[in-house]
């Protein structure tokens, strides 16, 4: 009886920990597979995607990376939400490189910090492409909240190894009829830039200008609901990648 009590006991203050503490020991003891019901041990700050669908797509990207785990190993993770997710032609754009998509539909800063130990860093990757936070801008996120929390991926993936090249796309350019208006989306992007300059092994792609019209906003037609880019999109996007990927020493120069 004093065993189990003492276990019991012991999880209980190891929750807690989690809650008040911080993410490393959320990631440690958390099954990051299933999206949390209890909404406060997504570690970060601001606010949470409440989206009902993203529990479900959640867990269907996690039993479709099971199946590829091993096979993932070393390779340069593309991490990110559904724009990531949906860019399907990922292997093909970059032939000469290993990829794997980690893009959760739905996904925020804080779903990535949650999850980044299982889905990312278990990988031992060569390389990590982030593009993140325009779901948190759209849930109502202030700029200050979206840099931080990406500042605080930065900070994971240098404590499990520094020399990790690590690209982080700007929040591409969106719509005020999204809940994504440009002035937010240009004041997460230059806080980005500013806590991203100078840092070793750390690179800005720039996925904003390159999509941005006259008033700060994406174009219908690249972006057709004004969130999603499509294949023309997603060939601007491999272009402004790929000196960064040289640059890196993840791809060779053409």
């Amino acid at each position: 009886m004093k065993t189990t009590f003492s276990s019991r006991f012991l999880a209980l203050v190891l929750g807690l920990m989690v809650g008040s503490n911080g993410h490393v020991l959320a990631q440690a003891t958390m099954d990051a597979s299933q999206y949390p019901t209890n909404l406060a041990l997504l570690p970060g700050v601001g606010p949470t995607n409440h989206w009902s669908g993203l529990p479900a797509v959640w867990a269907q990207r996690h039993a479709q990376w099971a199946k590829t785990a091993q096979d993932d190993q070393g390779a340069v993770v593309f991490l990110g939400d559904s724009i990531t997710q949906g860019w399907n032609s990922l292997a093909k754009d970059f032939p000469d490189l290993k990829v794997a998509n980690r893009g959760i539909g739905g996904d925020t800063t804080r779903g990535v910090l949650y999850r980044l130990k299982a889905d990312v860093l278990s990988l031992m990757p060569r390389g990590i492409v982030l593009l993140i936070g325009t779901n948190d801008i759209g849930n109502g996120a202030t700029p200050k909240d979206v840099a931080k929390n990406i500042k605080e991926i930065l900070k994971d993936i240098r404590r499990e190894d520094p020399k990790i090249p690590v690209i982080v796309c700007e929040v591409m350019p969106s719509s005020e009829k999204q809940n994504r208006p440009a002035d937010k989306i240009e004041a997460v992007n230059a806080l980005i830039k500013k806590e991203m300059k100078g840092k070793d092994n750390v690179y800005v792609c720039d996925t904003w200008s390159i999509f941005a019209d006259a008033n700060g906003d994406c174009t219908p037609d690249i972006f057709h609901d004004l969130l999603h880019p499509n294949a023309v999109g997603y060939e601007k996007w491999t272009a402004a990648l790929k000196p960064i990927l040289v640059q890196a020493d993840l791809e060779q120069a053409q």
